[in-house]
């Protein structure tokens, strides 16, 4: 099996830095091209519509992320049943887990569409602004449930251990985003709208690609049927639920923050915006980890590998660090660029500094918690995710945004945003070195149940604390 191959054998690093960084290429390019569809727009010479992409991204994200949460569940429950070599219940349990996301993202987009308006006025959009982003919305949230079918069937590759496919579905959904942009902005003359169509086609490549790479290299998927739904409905729910919760607790975080920074005007909200291409764009890597994470975490555990599972979490934060490390030197270095490309005045060349100097560094703590985050979401733990989450994006930036806003305009509400997700960083990263020391103790059984003593494995089980 190729999966078992890659994961239960071999070098963790190698495993963790191919997974990451295939995942990361294939987000790469959707991630260029939104900033590439910023960067049009802003060439229309209008504020307004610079401001409209920021309010609509952050509506954006919040529907994205109830998708990722889909997908982080087809990716569990798929990986541990390879792992363990019941090749036929991972086809039943991903196709019955497709079947529902696909229904429950057509039920997101109908409600989004409908309220897309309320939405963006509640992020703080007035005027033409507003009604700008809420046109965009109209025309891209109709396409969710396309988008949620790739993003799935890419997680359900990389299950697979198949990263190099996951990545190339994603290459062909921003190679058509690339040239769908110039032609329907300019040549057409659409503006907005037609930079809204570009990713509309988009996620319908990517979801053609997708599945069909499931279907023809890895049979991945089973005749759908009522039955198979019916039974794989609640574990499919143990893990998505809290993952969709996990994962919609950073677009909240970021409605926060938006609606913090809409307070300081347009010119700040075409900044943020800005930043908000970026952050997804160089740190594409830390938002990759976590789905790169969770299958080799997964087939580990399935096998009872809890050694292997502790040193994958081990490599995988030095490979955050590192990550960190040159995403940081390049926004040094391309700061002034930045500032310039985009024509942002004195308030957003202030913004852009702020965050580049003291807020892009901390995001190693972000990426600690993704690391965490994937190892709960395979180890029994999901809801412990949620409410790191939760709290990262509600105690960790509320008080922190507030305190920025008074203390230092539009820039200190980025620099206190960073600031609150150090606390959770941490204590992520703590709770699961101890989850997985508990389960190589013989402390948990394979479902993640606490044992009574006498029915635990012996005291010189693999590693008997948490080591650094």
């Amino acid at each position: 099996m190729i999966a078992e191959a890659r994961f239960l054998s071999g070098n963790l690093m190698r495993h963790v830095t191919t997974m990451a960084l295939s995942s990361s290429v294939g987000l790469l390019s959707v991630f260029l091209v939104d900033f590439a569809d910023l960067y049009f727009i802003s060439l229309l010479g209008q504020a307004e519509l610079a401001a409209a992409v920021g309010f609509a991204g952050t509506v954006s994200f919040f529907v994205f992320s109830i998708t990722i949460g889909l997908a982080i569940a087809i990716g569990a429950l798929v990986a541990r049943r390879l792992g363990a070599g019941r090749d036929a219940e991972a086809r039943t349990v991903a196709t019955s887990v497709l079947l529902v996301g696909v229904a429950f993202s057509a039920l997101i987009a109908v409600l989004t569409t409908w309220q897309a308006d309320a939405l963006v006025t509640l992020l703080g959009a007035s005027g033409e602004t507003r009604r700008l982003a809420t046109g965009y919305l109209h025309i891209v949230l109709p396409a969710i449930p396309l988008g949620a079918l790739g993003i799935m069937c890419s997680s359900l590759l990389r299950a697979h251990g198949d990263a190099r496919r996951a990545m190339q579905v994603t290459l062909w959904a921003g190679g058509v985003n690339a040239v769908l942009d110039p032609l329907l902005i300019f040549g057409v003359g659409l503006g907005l709208d037609g930079a809204a169509l570009a990713t509309v086609c988009a996620r319908a490549v990517m979801a053609g690609a997708a599945l069909h790479a499931v279907h023809r290299h890895h049979a991945g998927l089973a005749r759908p049927s009522l039955e198979g739904v019916t039974r794989h409905l609640a574990p499919m729910l143990g893990i998505a639920g809290p993952a969709v919760l996990t994962n919609v607790a950073t677009p909240v975080g970021n409605a926060m923050v938006m609606r913090f920074i809409a307070g300081h005007g347009d010119a700040a909200v075409a900044a943020y915006a800005v930043i908000g291409r970026l952050i997804p764009l160089v740190f594409c890597t830390i938002y990759a980890v976590s789905g790169a994470v969770g299958p080799i975490v997964g087939q580990n555990a399935g096998a009872e590998r809890y050694d292997r599972v502790r040193e994958t979490l081990v490599r995988a934060l030095r490979f955050v660090a590192l990550a960190v490390l040159l995403a940081w030197v390049f926004l040094l270095l391309a700061r002034p660029l930045i500032v310039t490309g985009f024509g942002l005045d004195a308030q957003g060349a202030s913004i852009v500094f702020w965050f580049v100097v003291l807020a892009a560094p901390l995001f190693f703590f972000n990426g600690a918690l993704f690391v965490a985050n994937g190892a709960f979401n395979n180890l029994r733990r999901p809801l412990w995710a949620t409410w790191l989450n939760w709290g990262r994006n509600t105690l960790g930036v509320l008080p922190f945004v507030w305190a920025g806003s008074a203390l230092g305009g539009a820039a200190g509400v980025l620099v206190g945003q960073a600031l609150g997700g150090l606390v959770f960083g941490v204590l992520g990263t703590w709770l699961s070195y101890r989850l997985v020391a508990g389960y190589a103790r013989g402390e948990l059984d394979t479902d993640g149940h606490r044992l009574p003593a006498l029915e635990r494995a012996r005291p010189d089980a693999p590693f008997s604390s948490p080591r650094g």
